[in-house]
């Protein structure tokens, strides 16, 4: 991790100009302008599912024949530019700091928050490589503007798993079968589980029904990006 120091150069640079134009950011304005903030790809989208449609939806063509294992769904946008590029930045180049304003953006969107907020975990040897886990990071920006409370540690890896984006769909419901290991037994019966992009939704239906074993009664989904897969 970077010291207190680093931290303050790199946020007095970022506040300087905007992180996608570069141009001068105005007196309110963070990291983005609100030009560049209007063009986040935000169409409309099935509340359940988290299905991009025509229209706002609660329940969509899909989920009538076979609804997710989740009740809500709350997203940021779709995994097109330039939110692909910048989960991809927070990932896999260390940025960071660019969860806090992301998880501030979607918190906007969330109408009805979960009491507990739930990232999705990273196995220890994941965790250690990437030196964060960028669910934990989210949820924690979220959880300060909906008063929710994060649990972090609350779920864990049972064991090591391919990289999901690597899978098919068919695969990634295999990877990740029993995968995960519910360690806080005192949780409310409400909770949102975070995570950073949406594909499949393999990773967080496991876990939905991990919470659903143990008694959990309704579990919302929370998300920077959704992206659909023919795969």
């Amino acid at each position: 991790m970077l010291s207190p120091s680093s931290l303050r150069s790199i946020f007095q640079w970022t506040n300087q100009q905007c992180q996608l134009c570069h141009l001068p950011l105005q007196p309110g304005e963070t990291l983005w302008c609100q030009y560049c903030l209007s063009q986040f790809p935000q169409p409309p989208y099935c509340s359940r599912c988290g299905s991009t449609t025509l229209t706002p939806t609660a329940q969509c063509g899909r989920c009538l024949p076979s609804p997710p294992p989740w009740q809500q769904f709350y997203r940021l946008g779709e995994y097109d530019f330039p939110l692909r590029q910048l989960v991809h930045q927070l990932k896999f180049r260390r940025k960071f700091w660019l969860a806090a304003p992301l998880g501030h953006l979607l918190a906007k969107q969330i109408s009805h928050p979960a009491p507990a907020l739930l990232p999705v975990p990273l196995h220890p040897l994941r965790r250690l490589y990437r030196s964060f886990n960028q669910s934990t990071l989210l949820a924690q920006a979220i959880a300060s503007d909906t008063g929710s409370l994060c649990l972090p540690n609350a779920i864990s890896r049972a064991r090591y798993t391919p990289m999901q984006r690597q899978l098919s769909k068919r695969e990634r419901r295999r990877n990740l079968h029993r995968a995960f290991i519910l360690k806080e037994k005192q949780i409310p019966e409400h909770v949102a589980i975070v995570d950073d992009v949406v594909t499949t939704g393999s990773t967080v239906a496991e876990m939905t029904k991990l919470l659903l074993r143990h008694g959990v009664k309704q579990v919302d989904i929370y998300c920077i990006c959704y992206t659909p897969t023919t795969n």
